[in-house]
């Protein structure tokens, strides 16, 4: 009898990198008003936050 396999197909994509931050309360209790607002996660406000303010910093980071 052959065994399942258990997790996700391989898609050629690089796996996500995981990320732990602790908060202060008022700060992850926006996070969800602003996930509910926009009917998603908390984790994609928070990775579309981090993509936004990467996008800002970039030419400041940038050193010739």
């Amino acid at each position: 009898m052959a065994v399942a396999k258990r997790g996700r197909k391989p898609t050629g994509k690089p796996r996500a990198a995981r990320a732990s931050a602790s908060l202060p309360p008022e700060i992850y209790q926006t996070l969800q008003a602003i996930a509910k607002q926009k009917k998603v996660s908390v984790a994609w406000v928070i990775r579309d936050a981090a993509e936004k303010y990467i996008a800002a910093q970039w030419p400041l980071l940038e050193t010739k």
